[in-house]
């Protein structure tokens, strides 16, 4: 028998699974439903992946686009016209359109147009042929939103500035566009000839021009950029291409994926803690066949083994049945997360998923297996007699630490394949072993508090209850891990949840401004503001703005700091156009982090000293006291980094990255920006037509529609959050369960031995449900605090945003996983009180 005679192992595997199948599928049931969420991710990602690649020309519409966020130097003009075979100029810009017919007016993306683009994919229009013939009349394509929102027909006009278009055709799709960017910001295509017309525009518009070109020749692209670079770098243009745009897509979508399956992950670490529980209580009452196995001359390597092959086909089984659970539920991630990408979702088998989702299953359906494995190493033919596993205890087994070792460093091994970034890794690594110590921590401190200060003067259901938490073949310290951590998971999940679908706090309350007016010219700023307060609206806020971008920080300009990369300075900083303002105090959305602040310049000689946002300046790897050169449309102003401020972005003001003091920055050109409130829609609709006709390049952005548009936004976003995190809340409660449901069978001859001696049936459950209301109270609890715990860490250092748990969830959370626990351990015991003490010994015998 020292021989490791598989077929032989595998034969006694069997045999010996016979009689506990039905407790081996417990060990299924907690991996199934985590491979399947990861599985669903893997498959999905690997499909997004293809399909962004197979799409990539139908998402950028051309070989090469060049983009400006301002005018073009007339001098690089000719270099522009003589690229590409065929070319094709956009600008693209917020703007205001009002419906002549209805009255109505909405905030849109104005895409002024020239030429034949996309050459790559189609404005997708009805009829088909008005995709073509609005290019060449003064006609327009409106998004189906905007159609639908104010009841417009083909034939009917819209007025885009001082310009009437005819609706040549509704917009139903564009290369780039998803179905949530076509509600956030409706698209109005129109003929670029016709621009200028319009009025809008004027100094200090926002608007973005593009470039398009489709070369007919094969043409080697990515060589032409890099010799563009240079050029185009100091110009402050940018280039896209299909590689960038397969990068740039599938990095943005990565993270997507990364994330849903970290959550997918949390689901396949509580069925691993279901494992680890389910095979610490399998192998306790295996240590009799184990011993006399010993006995029989099998060795202590050939009993490890036939345990091992169990859970290897055990584990296997469950990751099929996860994998196949995985393919179906992918079908239906593309249909749910369809209108945030603006590509088509092919839907596909993914066999590389499904074998990593198997590979991954099995190899850690063993790792944690392990944990309870190891210890069947040292059962010897004596435990036939003395049955006793406490010289297998983690401090006298040193391959227990190898094991912990290797569980550690596998959840930071995918994490960080997740990821992709250390830190990160690390900390979801801690925050899982922290967990896991402070929860072993207060099941061991339970045992000890109950054993040193044991009530001996209570009654004798309550102390029987208690001295369950301590005696040989308690279950207190797994039950409570695994408790305990799959309520932390479950909270956590529920509260960062919670934490993203309050990042934007757009307040409808009565005091919060709802109304901004932008894009209001200097000439314009009196005659405005005369216009809302006569129509009834307060003005809240009036704030002028000043565009310029970074010349020199500490003396260097941007091509010196590429050259030097010791210069700690980020070249990122030269590349955008800034938009400043300038006053004398601090708003209530603000407060100096660092450094004092600066509201005047008595004197045109003296220092200027500007504040900037405190993480733009962390970006730019800029501090108080650094010296920084702007360039105000041409004007160079040397200033002082005075101070960094804390800004509040959620609050609805005009929030800026820099702040000049006042003194400075009055005679540049500038526009400015008015904030009021309407209490009703209609009150709004008033307003917004008003200033659609007396100022049309000027545009408002109704909060209140925005707000009802990002509640639908943030509704799909969090329907994906709580589809996927599903997974790890059903398995966290499939895992209580069988857990639990597990531990009856160490309960089992004691419960016995009470009826034996006269017991009744409402004492037995009297004494259980005491001894699993502590075991659940305390494990949730612990559970629910770290959880509190760990998701403030997350809001404050991850979202940098507020943390503050609703307690009522919290409560109702922790009431349900107690009651669960006390259910189902009443559950267990019914076959003891409804069977007689020797029918329940014959049928465990």
């Amino acid at each position: 028998m020292n021989k490791l005679n598989l077929p032989w192992l595998v034969k006694m595997a069997w045999r010996d699974s016979r009689r506990n199948r039905s407790r081996l599928l417990l060990f299924i049931s907690s991996i199934i439903l985590g491979i399947a969420a990861l599985v669903a991710v893997f498959s999905f990602g690997y499909n997004l992946r293809e399909d962004i690649d197979n799409q990539a020309k139908e998402l950028i519409g051309a070989d090469l686009v060049i983009t400006s966020n301002r005018p073009v130097n007339p001098q690089l003009l000719p270099l522009l016209d003589s690229l590409g075979t065929r070319r094709s100029r956009e600008r693209t810009f917020a703007s205001m359109i009002l419906f002549p017919k209805s009255q109505g007016t909405r905030l849109v993306q104005v895409r002024a147009l020239e030429g034949q683009f996309p050459y790559y994919g189609k404005l997708e229009t009805v009829p088909a042929n008005a995709a073509q013939t609005f290019r060449n009349q003064q006609q327009a394509l409106v998004d189906k939103t905007l159609m639908l929102q104010f009841d417009a027909r083909v034939g009917d006009s819209i007025k885009v500035g001082e310009v009437t278009f005819q609706i040549a055709g509704i917009l139903n799709k564009a290369p780039g566009q998803s179905g949530i960017s076509a509600t956030v910001a409706p698209a109005v295509y129109i003929p670029l000839q016709y621009l200028s017309q319009t009025g809008l525009e004027q100094k200090g518009s926002r608007i973005n021009y593009l470039f398009y070109y489709k070369y007919d020749t094969p043409v080697d692209i990515k060589k032409l950029v890099e010799k563009l670079e240079p050029r185009l770098e100091k110009e402050l243009l940018n280039t896209e291409t299909l590689d960038t745009q397969r990068e740039d897509m599938g990095q943005a979508f990565k993270d997507l994926t990364s994330f849903l399956a970290l959550v997918g992950f949390i689901a396949l670490l509580l069925g691993s803690i279901g494992v680890a529980s389910a095979i610490h209580v399998y192998i306790r009452e295996k240590l009799r066949s184990i011993a006399i196995l010993r006995c029989m001359g099998v060795s202590a390597a050939q009993a490890f083994l036939i345990y091992v092959i169990q859970i290897m086909g055990i584990g296997l089984l469950g990751s099929v049945l996860g994998a196949a659970l995985g393919t179906v539920i992918q079908q239906l991630l593309p249909q749910v997360l369809q209108d945030l990408l603006p590509i088509e979702i092919t839907v596909a088998v993914s066999w590389l998923a499904i074998f990593q989702g198997i590979g991954l299953g099995l190899l850690i359906s063993i790792l944690f297996a392990l944990l309870p494995l190891v210890s069947i190493r040292n059962v010897s033919p004596l435990n036939t007699l003395r049955l006793s596993l406490e010289s297998t205890s983690m401090f006298r087994d040193p391959l227990k630490w190898v094991v912990y070792v290797l569980i550690l460093l596998f959840i930071f091994g995918f994490t960080y394949l997740q990821t992709e970034k250390l830190k990160e890794a690390a900390y979801f690594t801690l925050g899982v072993l922290v967990g896991f110590l402070v929860l072993a921590g207060i099941a061991g401190a339970l045992m000890w508090a109950v054993r040193r200060f044991f009530p001996a003067s209570w009654s004798y259901l309550w102390r029987q209850g208690l001295a369950n938490l301590f005696r040989p073949n308690n279950q207190t310290l797994i039950l409570i891990i695994s408790i305990g951590l799959g309520t932390a998971f479950i909270c956590t999940l529920y509260f960062v949840q919670t934490i993203l679908l309050n990042r934007v706090s757009l307040s409808a309350s009565e005091n919060q401004p709802n109304m901004v007016l932008f894009d209001i010219q200097q000439g314009q700023r009196e005659e405005v503001a005369e216009v809302v307060k006569t129509m009834g609206f307060p003005v809240l806020q009036q704030v002028p703005i000043v565009t310029m971008r970074i010349e020199e920080i500490n003396g260097k300009t941007a091509e010196q700091v590429k050259e030097d990369s010791t210069s700690g300075v980020s070249p990122r900083a030269f590349g955008r156009e800034i938009r400043a303002t300038f006053r004398s105090t601090l708003t209530d959305s603000e407060k100096i982090y660092e450094g004092t602040w600066h509201g005047k310049v008595p004197n045109p000689e003296d220092t200027v000293y500007v504040s900037l946002d405190k993480n733009y300046a962390e970006r730019m790897k800029v501090n108080v006291g650094d010296d920084i050169v702007f360039n105000v449309q041409g004007a160079l102003i040397p200033t002082v980094v005075g101070s960094l401020r804390e800004v509040d972005w959620n609050r609805i003001q005009t929030n800026f990255r820099v702040v000049f003091p006042i003194g400075v920055l009055e005679a540049a050109p500038q526009f400015h920006v008015l904030i009021t409130r309407a209490n009703t829609p209609a009150e709004s609709a008033r307003l917004q037509q008003a200033m659609v006709r007396q100022f049309p390049n000027i545009s408002i952005i109704d909060l209140e529609l925005i707000l009802g548009v990002m509640d639908a936004l943030l509704d799909k976003i969090g329907f994906v959050i709580r589809f996927m995190a599903a997974f790890s809340i059903i398995t966290g409660l499939v895992v209580l369960i069988s857990s639990v449901l597990i531990s009856k069978y160490q309960r089992m001859q004691e419960s016995v031995l009470l009826r034996t001696i006269g017991a009744s049936r409402k004492q037995i459950f009297t004494i259980t449900a005491l001894e699993y209301f502590f075991l659940g109270g305390l494990a949730a609890g612990t559970g629910i605090v770290l959880s509190i715990i760990g998701s403030w860490a997350l809001a404050k250092y991850s979202f940098e945003t507020s943390f503050s748990p609703a307690f009522w969830p919290v409560l109702v959370l922790f009431l349900l996983i107690t009651g669960i626990t006390v259910a189902i351990g009443l559950f267990n015991s019914r076959s003891v009180v409804n069977q007689s003490p020797l029918e329940v010994l014959r049928s465990e015998g």
